[in-house]
């Protein structure tokens, strides 16, 4: 389970909750220029564009969440079991596994544009990174500065939709959510009128009333249409700090308790870190369950063109000012 936003002023931001059960010993990660991929299909690969984002790193290898690259595209992969269909190589396509998905894309493409031209012949394949390591079912949400895509490999092949509400959760898929929203035209943040009957003097006895009916559970459709109501009625702020804490306020409103949602093994599902990136400006926003004080990491902090990756640990315990 998990939710991404994209929301934009001046710069782009892009949000993002992780919902799960468990860790991975997950970084903030910055992947420099040129660094060596190994492509499962025997090509190597270097990136163009340095990356920032979270990732759990093997063997020097970063496994992104979720990533932006310096020239401010950014893209997220989210849980969708059931549906994500992987398939095998394919000779004269442009075979490219899950895993290595996020820094192929953003390692060489700046615009939505450029990412379809690229998707044209491209096959995600059922490589897995490791035996112990299995493949995550994913669909992918994709940003610029300018509009958002969709990509969802399935059994019939891959499904790409523009985005209008610049959200995406899980499953179904995604043109379900396209037309579920449709179910809740009359929310409205103002406070409503009495469209029940002319025959009564219906009172509006307090504020929000015009958003009676918005879901509140935590189904992926629900935060869904949670996330694009609040998404499309936030005031865009005139400065970083006021515009990174409206995303984080709307990542907040889908966020996963802990003991609200259990999995079928009755584990907690729960939001392990939110994040907000600032794309334009190459800054990874984040905070934790456990740590709600918001940390920033800088893309341009370090050198770009440096020989390994940089990783810094979330910080996962609580920080409290105390003010006497």
């Amino acid at each position: 389970m998990c939710t991404s936003i994209s929301y934009r002023k001046k710069d782009l931001y892009f949000g993002r909750n992780l919902d799960l059960e468990f860790s991975y010993h997950e970084q903030v990660v910055i992947t420099p220029r040129n660094h060596l991929f190994h492509l499962r299909n025997g090509e190597d690969f270097y990136n163009k564009y340095a990356l920032i984002g979270i990732a759990t790193v093997i063997g020097d290898y970063p496994l992104y969440y979720e990533a932006s690259n310096e020239k401010g595209l950014v893209m997220a992969g989210l849980n969708f079991p059931g549906n994500a269909c992987y398939l095998s190589p394919k000779e004269g396509a442009v075979n490219v596994t899950p895993f290595e998905f996020i820094p192929w894309l953003l390692g060489q493409a700046e615009t939505i544009m450029e990412i379809k031209e690229l998707l044209q012949n491209l096959n995600l394949t059922n490589i897995s990174f490791a035996k112990e390591l299995p493949l995550s079912p994913l669909h992918f949400m994709i940003s610029d500065q300018t509009s958002s895509i969709v990509i969802e490999p399935m059994e019939d092949g891959l499904h790409i939709y523009d985005n209008p509400y610049d959200v995406m959760t899980n499953n179904p898929p995604f043109e379900y959510h396209l037309w579920n929203i449709n179910n809740y035209r009359n929310l409205t943040p103002h406070v409503g009128t009495n469209n029940f009957s002319s025959n009564y003097e219906l009172q509006t006895y307090c504020v929000g009333m015009g958003a009676i009916g918005l879901p509140g559970d935590a189904s992926s459709a629900s935060r869904f249409v949670r996330a694009a109501f609040h998404l499309t009625n936030a005031p865009k702020e005139d400065t970083e700090d006021a515009n990174v804490t409206q995303v984080f306020h709307i990542l907040d409103s889908v966020s996963m308790l802990k003991g609200s949602t259990l999995t079928q093994e009755k584990k907690n599902d729960m939001t392990l870190y939110s994040c907000c990136i600032n794309a334009s400006k190459g800054i990874f926003y984040y905070k934790t369950y456990d740590n709600s004080q918001i940390h920033a990491v800088y893309l341009d902090h370090v050198d770009l063109n440096s020989d390994g990756l940089s990783c810094y640990d979330l910080k996962k315990e609580q920080r409290i000012h105390y003010q006497n």
